[in-house]
């Protein structure tokens, strides 16, 4: 337990760091390949946080949260989750390597814990680990090591993602799952290997782009998924104390995870299946109502504590982002939407 808190102490102290002097997180050095260290090879398990069948962060349960009697449904579809950033501590690099042990256990306990862990249940679950880019590189877009550094992490997002096709999914309906920089490398996956290609789409469940800039309209043939049952399509939200406007997220797609529609009715936190701290201690029915406003899902400013916000310094505007919790927040309700996809797609491809 004194490493948990220390981890979880870790990460709560990065959110801080943000509001206080960001430069302490650029990289020593320019971006490097080398650097970076090898490449992760997919055939080998050590390289994903999750597989079916190995011992994983995303199996731990909140505390009275039951598991469910297994259905046909559950076994049928896939997850594929893509974790957002864990490394935020200054070690020289913008790409995190593969050998940071520290790292890993960070990831599986935040990420896979708080986040995966509501898609356990859902179908067969597949996270990999990656050379994920430095914070640092979503502040500092101008800096000529910035892109390299994602279009490295993508890369590997890239390779596992093929792998799992060729050897793992063997033409099963999957979900792709993200938060934060994960979305950033979700969202290209879907451009350069899910929209123009009929049987990956065919085959996509829902994709939940959450964290990020997506746009309604982003993809050709994936639609914004406009209700609970819907497939096919995206979904996606920032999160926000209410009142909170900020002009460069107009007119991004906000889905409603309390009654997952496109509109700006307000649904009040009767909806709300329960939220998950972070510190994963307790479920928390009615946590928050949601509304959208303007390309954010605002939230409640007061609730049970464990849900922190996220200042960014310079963006008064975003100081009561949510971001951390995106996931959290809604926990129960995104589980039980997700379960509930996989039902309808089955049904409706089983004719």
């Amino acid at each position: 337990m004194g490493v948990r808190k220390m981890m979880l102490g870790s990460m709560l102290g990065a959110v801080t760091l943000l509001s206080s002097c960001l430069t302490l997180l650029k990289p020593a050095h320019h971006f490097s390949v080398k650097s970076a260290g090898p490449a992760p090879d997919y055939a080998d398990s050590a390289t994903w946080a999750a597989l079916p069948g190995h011992r994983t962060a995303a199996r731990q349960r909140p505390p009275g949260l039951p598991r469910p009697i297994p259905t046909p449904a559950d076994t049928v579809a896939d997850v594929f989750y893509v974790h957002p950033t864990t490394y935020f501590w200054r070690l020289g690099y913008w790409n995190a390597p593969m050998r940071l042990r520290r790292l890993r256990h960070y990831t599986d306990l935040t990420c896979l814990r708080n986040q995966a862990s509501l898609f356990y249940d859902v179908g067969r679950l597949y996270a990999p680990r990656y050379r994920q880019a430095t914070l640092y590189s979503f502040f500092a877009p101008k800096d000529p090591s910035a892109q390299p550094a994602l279009d490295l992490a993508y890369a590997d997002v890239k390779a596992a993602f093929r792998y799992y096709l060729a050897h793992y999914n063997h033409g099963r309906p999957f979900i792709l799952a993200s938060h934060s920089q994960g979305t950033t490398h979700a969202q290209r996956l879907l451009h350069e290997l899910v929209d123009d290609n009929p049987q990956l789409r065919k085959q996509l469940i829902a994709a939940y782009l959450v964290g990020r800039k997506v746009k309604p309209d982003e993809y050709q043939h994936l639609p914004a998924l406009r209700d609970s049952l819907q497939t096919g399509g995206i979904i996606g939200w920032n999160t926000a104390t209410r009142g909170t406007d900020f002009a460069p997220y107009h007119g991004l797609l906000v889905t409603n995870p309390l009654t997952w529609t496109l509109d700006s009715a307000a649904a009040p936190a009767s909806l709300n299946r329960g939220g998950v701290p972070l510190t994963f201690k307790r479920i928390d029915p009615h946590v928050t109502g949601a509304q959208i406003h303007r390309g954010l899902l605002w939230a409640a400013a007061q609730h049970p504590p464990g849900y922190r916000h996220l200042h960014i310094p310079g963006e008064k505007a975003l100081s009561a982002s949510y971001h951390i919790v995106d996931y959290n927040l809604f926990y129960l309700n995104v589980r039980q939407n997700a379960r509930a996809r996989v039902r309808v797609w089955l049904k409706a491809n089983s004719k």
